[in-house]
């Protein structure tokens, strides 16, 4: 390795490189976002209670059937191969001409949602059954139990989760070279054909690569140490003597 050549590639290729890296965290971002949404979705609908009887329960069974087919196909294959079906067979079999970043943004949308959906359904599964019990208690249909009280928690609960979806996408889009997406691999795989050189240039991307994932994983941990609040909570007298009934609080001048 010659870290003159790397510092060579870094000052002529610079543009190209940067070019990619800002590709490659659009279409990650856009895709983390809309399939949180997707599997939102998908995961409030998996987890209404199924009725007994009536044209619900079968809508809710046929939906369900759909979307669990959904979840096994898109975490069942490769994501270079749906965006492989998705991009040139759509083309062949439907005649579209899709955008090269619009088929890779659907592309990692869908493939995300699949994974959310999980995710999300295990967070809502996670929140205790006596929630839901003491908001039913105070009137809450399911929309409002959901919206209101178990979902706020779960979003919390997998915020990790999340995270973890969204610095795989940064690495999974690399994949996204096969329908001609400019991002960071392809740039890099079109320096390394000008150059002739392999190993510079995708050490170059390697250290890109751990810049943005590294960096993406300190801004979560950071926002969920703000989610959970101060380790210790500490009352002031004034605050602990308002919280005392009045009652109390002659009892214990007295004694």
């Amino acid at each position: 390795m010659s870290f003159e050549l790397i510092l060579q590639i870094i000052s002529k290729y610079w543009p190209m490189l940067l070019r990619g890296a800002g590709v490659t965290l659009l279409v990650s971002i856009i895709g983390t976002v809309f399939g949180f949404v997707i599997g939102l979705v998908v995961g409030v609908i998996r987890t209404i209670p199924v009725p007994e009887r009536g044209a619900k329960r079968w809508i809710l069974k046929v939906a369900n059937a759909v979307l669990s087919a959904y979840i096994e196909i898109f975490r069942g294959t490769p994501m270079i191969v749906q965006a492989m079906v998705i991009f040139y067979g759509s083309a062949q079999a439907f005649g579209l001409d899709m955008n090269r970043m619009v088929a890779a943004i659907l592309v990692v949308s869908i493939n995300t949602g699949a994974y959310m959906a999980e995710i999300i359904r295990g967070g809502i599964i996670s929140i205790d059954k006596g929630q839901y019990e003491a908001a039913q208690a105070i009137g809450m249909n399911h929309t409002q139990t959901m919206f209101n009280v178990v979902l706020p928690q779960a979003i919390r609960n997998i915020l990790p989760a999340t995270g973890n979806e969204f610095v795989i996408n940064i690495k999974d889009t690399s994949v996204l070279n096969v329908i001609s997406v400019t991002e960071l691999y392809f740039q890099t795989k079109s320096i390394a054909g000008s150059t002739f050189k392999f190993f510079e240039p995708f050490f170059i991307a390697c250290i890109i690569y751990f810049i943005m994932t590294y960096s993406v994983t300190r801004i979560l941990r950071y926002l969920e140490k703000k989610m959970d609040g101060p380790e210790n909570y500490v009352l002031h007298a004034g605050q602990i003597q308002a919280e005392i009934p009045q009652n109390m609080q002659v009892r214990t001048k007295n004694g």
